[in-house]
């Protein structure tokens, strides 16, 4: 039996949701809606099928219509995503889950109270070369993780409604929490703003985030550099990775590098550091559309088959994180306390 959805934002993203979701033999895609007209008129050309709106509040009035995938400007995911919810449909919406963790928790509520799913779109999740990497620090081949180190940059886009840790830092912290199985415990920020000085929207930013097990990991985004980097170096007891989302054949490499403190008995110093320089692995990666595998996920989730991986208790999380490193930003690099 299909599940019958629409779609809310034909904008950016919104396209691809759509073109996954109509694709999957056990979907039908009822409702498309956006408030741009140009917008409908593609969707209409290219899904004829599919009924084509400007009013979201079709979509909710329509008992039919079982789940609802939403990628608005965020300012607007509360109250898309609370109408959707209290309407009895199941949510999936796009990173960053709300504006602020207070609206974040009260569509956690109430999903809660209806018993329907919630997922946003945090789709490194669903990246093969990210599930490689959560397999070998489960595996313990790499060992404890000491920090982490990654790198989010480009020249570009630059946002009008929202700064740099918004709009790139979401990926990485779900990551992390994901390959962690675990949130940060506290976040601290510095950031400036050197393009869009009047608005005062910082276009670089460094995070650095405390994990439980003595775990630290630093994030650097922005969208003002001459290169687009998207590298994350992992750093454990037995070996190092480093994940370069930007190669197109070489996304991870381990290295057989470390340091052991090794006893040492011959003089009074107590002990002596051994440097391990071993091998260079490249392992193969599956090659999977991140979205697709998402969306059926989703899918999966509403049919009793899956539990979501980015659940709504996740997009708090992360939204948390957000909230608090803009707090951090504007009181000097000031640590800010999670999980509150």
């Amino acid at each position: 039996m299909s599940t019958k959805m629409a779609a809310i934002g034909c904008g950016y993203w919104g396209p691809n949701l759509i073109r996954n979701f109509n694709s999957l033999p056990d979907v039908e895609l009822a409702t498309i809606c956006d408030l741009d007209e140009e917008r409908r008129n593609h969707m209409s050309v290219l899904y004829p099928d599919i009924t084509v709106t400007d009013d979201y509040m079709t979509i909710i009035n329509d008992a039919s219509i079982e789940a609802v995938s939403v990628a608005t400007p965020v300012t607007t995911h509360f109250p898309i995503g609370k109408a959707v919810l209290e309407a009895g449909k199941h949510l999936f919406i796009e990173k960053p889950m709300c504006a602020n963790a207070e609206e974040s928790r009260e569509l956690v509520r109430i999903a809660e109270e209806k018993n329907l799913q919630i997922m946003v779109g945090h789709i490194f999740l669903f990246v093969p070369a990210v599930r490689k990497v959560k397999a070998l620090i489960e595996s313990g081949d790499l060992g404890d993780i000491h920090y982490v180190n990654i790198r989010r940059l480009n020249l570009g886009i630059f946002q009008k409604d929202a700064n740099v840790v918004w709009d790139l830092a979401p990926h990485d912290i779900a990551m992390l929490n994901y390959l962690f199985d675990e949130a940060p415990l506290t976040v601290s920020a510095t950031g400036k703003c050197y393009v869009q000085k009047d608005k005062g929207i910082e276009d670089v930013a460094f995070l650095t985030l405390e994990y439980p097990n003595n775990k630290i990991v630093s994030i650097h985004v922005s969208w003002l550099d001459p290169d687009k980097i998207r590298e994350c170096t992992f750093v454990g007891s037995k070996q190092m990775l480093v994940y370069d989302d930007v190669s197109m054949s070489e996304k991870i490499k381990i290295f057989d590098k470390g340091v052991d403190v090794m006893p040492h008995y011959d003089d009074y110093s107590g002990f002596h550091l051994a440097y391990r320089h071993g091998d260079i692995v490249i392992p193969k990666i599956d090659q999977a559309e991140p979205l697709k595998i998402e969306c059926a996920h989703f899918i999966d989730c509403i049919n009793g088959k899956a539990t979501p991986l980015s659940d709504g208790i996740m997009g708090l999380q992360v939204v948390e994180v957000l909230e608090k490193a803009c707090i951090s930003i504007k009181e000097g690099g000031c640590p800010q306390q999670l999980g509150g």
